[in-house]
């Protein structure tokens, strides 16, 4: 089963680490993707632009773009893994790996439905 692992964090924190800090907690993180990787278990994985780099698409009619990502939260979505594990727990210990690895924030753990376009007969 896949699971995404979502990872959120307050940009502002992220933002102000030096270069030699971001380069340390990469560092651990890639760590823990090697180990994934020659597991077979570690699908995509991405590091998210900065929120003011986004844009949002309001569904009202006629559909309203804006500049930023105006959610309200206290903390952003800046990344996910792609995972295979065989259940939820098995999917913790991997958040929990990487949570060592990367200081503060959390991770939203969630079994991913794969839809395959074409795939559904009518």
């Amino acid at each position: 089963m896949l699971y995404a692992i979502l990872c959120y964090h307050d940009e502002d924190t992220v933002g102000s680490w030096t270069k030699e800090q971001d380069a340390a907690v990469m560092k651990k993180l890639a760590v823990v993707q090697d180990k994934l990787t020659k597991q077979g278990r570690l699908g995509p994985v991405a590091r998210l632009l900065p929120t003011t780099s986004a844009a949002t698409l309001r569904k009202d009619d006629p559909p309203l773009v804006l500049d930023g990502p105006y959610a309200e939260t206290k903390e952003q979505l800046l990344g996910f893994y792609l995972v295979d594990c065989k259940n939820l727990d098995e999917a913790l210990d991997v958040a929990r790996d990487l949570g060592a690895a990367n200081p503060g924030g959390a991770y939203e753990i969630r079994p991913v439905g794969q839809f395959v376009p074409g795939s559904v007969q009518p």
